[in-house]
């Protein structure tokens, strides 16, 4: 790669894969495009000359950024494809029939709790990989995955599926756990490529500073994101003021060496032990980098008898969100006015954007580096984004200013030219005083809920990149916070039910007629008070069956099983497990007409057509 270019310009270095009622709202949204909107940020990623260079450039932004408390967004220890031939071979054509991972794009395989394959059902909970027999429902392996050196309650851990291997994620726990006293969480991600031919047998590992962004399988090729701080060995004097503060945390940036933000990595093979650090010429930035946190890429052959190196490349950025089709691979940050923690979806900042970049991954191993953009507002998650005929859509909220209800939300359309994503079109003004709670973009169709106190389910005509307009809206209470296409036109949403105050009121399902995109239309609708889904926050817990319009969710501690058809919902029963300790049931999967239930306790079989049970494996 020739040093110091802008990466959109060369080829030679492989860059980084991370990444209604009826009528128009009384405020009709405004379609833009015209004047041209302002030029944003230049986010379009250059790489470092030299480790020299790195590092000098990592100080100074780092230096420029650092607050009384170390870096902003909390990630400074400052402070404390298409289906290749191999994929094929691993196929299973006798295999009985099967459900799969609710995924966002068909083809790119997403990790989960539970895979199956027809043959295997095999699942991760606590510690220990599972495999079970669906046909004659037994358990016909464990292995246990503890590492040892952090407790398994502050771990999570998903899996990818490829024949006879499994790949298990595990990554430090992100939300709502807390170490005890005496014990420290490993920051560490650890992957561990698993045998099942027999009895599961590890053949390695993987283990890299950083927490989990994502990841996603095309072919044979896994690929994930890591996300990693600055290691920076020094906590703030509580008692100091702020510029005393500020002064200490630029002493620390300023004799910290390169390997404080290159992160290092160690693998295994059988009983070969390896370890190596990102490289220099494998890190790259743009032109804005705050020094703040490195997100890595790893590329994997799921085919091979080893996971290697990972072939590891990073990009100075921070990275909320992984994005992948058959061919291209998008990473989303989020980059706020001033210091302050990254917004999430009941709440964020003014002003924030979103940056994104794209990679192409049509072939196996590193992903090319293609092109980056931003726009206003921050994502409630990957369904905010779609690739359709080679151009992005991108939904996004503007938050409130504080004082003043003047939050609002819009979908820009990008278009690649050269090394830069291009705003081509964009509808904005769309829930005004409001927030975006789910999206789902279908071809040319483009479907937005937004809430505060009703839910308007916009719908949109996409079909014009240069000018996409809302063609119609549909307003009731509660909202929609995952949206799921069903034949003929119909869509499926599953939240919550609320009264005219916006006050939730329990789980709600859904079922929109979308045919005429001037007249969405509620034809029916489920709703249990004082109720929740997983399936709300996480749509690999939704299961739907099209050819018998079975719905599982998972609801408190059960599955409710629906059967939803062109004009109704109606419920067959319930699932439930034993257990002391309440364990909630987390996924549901048909395999050979036959629903297999999970949770940590362990697996049920059920007649999907009446909810009666077939069989109990406890998990031991």
């Amino acid at each position: 790669m020739t040093r110091g270019t802008q990466l959109a310009a060369i080829g030679t270095l492989t860059a980084l894969a991370l990444l209604a009622g009826s009528g128009l709202p009384a405020t009709a949204p405004t379609v833009a495009g015209e004047p041209a909107p302002p030029a944003g940020p230049d986010t379009r990623l250059v790489a470092y000359e030299s480790c020299h260079e790195a590092l000098a450039g990592l100080r100074a932004a780092a230096t420029a950024a650092v607050g009384p408390w170390g870096l902003p967004g909390g990630g400074s220890s400052v402070l404390a494809t298409t289906t290749d031939a191999r994929a094929a071979e691993f196929r299973t054509a006798s295999a009985p029939e099967h459900s799969t991972t609710n995924v966002h794009e068909v083809g790119v395989d997403e990790p989960d709790l539970v895979k199956t394959d027809g043959r295997r059902i095999v699942t991760v909970s606590r510690g220990v990989l599972q495999v079970t027999d669906p046909a004659t429902r037994q358990i016909t392996g464990r292995l246990d995955l503890a590492e040892g050196t952090s407790p398994d309650h502050l771990r999570e851990r998903t899996l990818l599926l490829l024949g006879d291997r499994a790949l298990v994620l595990s990554g430090p726990a992100r939300v709502g756990i807390r170490p005890v006293e005496g014990q420290a969480a490993s920051r560490a991600t650890v992957l561990t490529l698993v045998d099942l031919t027999s009895a599961p047998a590890v053949l390695g590992t993987y283990s890299i500073d950083g927490t989990l962004v994502d990841a996603r399988q095309t072919g044979a090729t896994a690929r994930v994101a890591i996300r990693s701080a600055p290691r920076l060995d020094r906590r703030p004097d509580p008692r100091a003021g702020d510029a005393e503060r500020i002064a200490a945390n630029r002493a620390v940036i300023a004799a910290a060496g390169i390997e404080a933000w290159l992160p290092a990595y160690r693998w295994t093979a059988g009983a070969e032990r390896h370890s190596g650090r990102v490289g220099c010429d494998q890190l790259s930035r743009p032109a804005d980098a705050t020094g703040n946190s490195v997100v890595t890429v790893l590329s994997f052959d799921l085919a091979a008898e080893r996971l290697g190196d990972g072939d590891p490349v990073s990009l100075v950025a921070d990275a909320a969100t992984l994005y992948g089709t058959a061919n291209n691979l998008w990473l989303a940050g989020w980059r706020g006015p001033g210091e302050g923690a990254r917004p999430t979806w009941w709440g964020g900042r003014s002003g924030a954007s979103t940056v994104l970049h794209q990679f192409d991954t049509s072939g196996p191993g590193r992903p090319r580096y293609l092109a980056s953009g931003s726009v206003p507002g921050w994502l409630v998650n990957q369904y905010a984004l779609s690739e359709w005929q080679g151009d992005l859509r991108v939904a996004t909220t503007v938050d409130s200013v504080p004082g003043r209800q003047t939050s609002e939300s819009a979908v820009y359309v990008l278009r690649r030219q050269g090394g830069t994503l291009k705003q081509v079109g964009a509808v904005t003004g769309l829930g005004r005083g409001e927030r975006i709670h789910s999206v789902r973009f279908l071809g040319g169709t483009g479907h937005v809920v937004t809430f505060r106190q009703t839910d308007p389910l916009y719908t949109l005509d996409l079909t014009d990149p240069a000018a996409p307009r809302v063609t119609g809206e549909l307003k009731i209470t509660g909202y929609s916070a995952y949206l799921h296409p069903l034949p003929d036109g119909r869509l499926l949403g599953v939240g919550q039910e609320a009264d005219e105050r916006g006050r939730t009121r329990g789980l709600q399902v859904s079922l929109f007629d979308v045919r005429d995109p001037a007249r969405p239309v509620r034809l029916d609708r489920y709703h249990v008070p004082r109720a929740q889904s997983a399936a709300e926050f996480d749509p690999h817990a939704f299961l739907y069956h099209p050819e018998t319009g079975l719905v599982a969710l998972p609801v408190d501690r059960g599955i409710r099983l629906l059967r939803v058809s062109a004009t109704g919902i109606s419920e067959i029963g319930q699932v439930t497990h034993p257990g002391a300790d309440g364990a909630s049931l987390d996924r549901s999967l048909l395999v050979d007409g036959t629903l297999w239930t999970v949770s940590a306790a362990g697996l049920r079989a059920s007649d999907p057509d009446s909810g009666r049970s077939l069989a109990w494996l406890p998990s031991t």
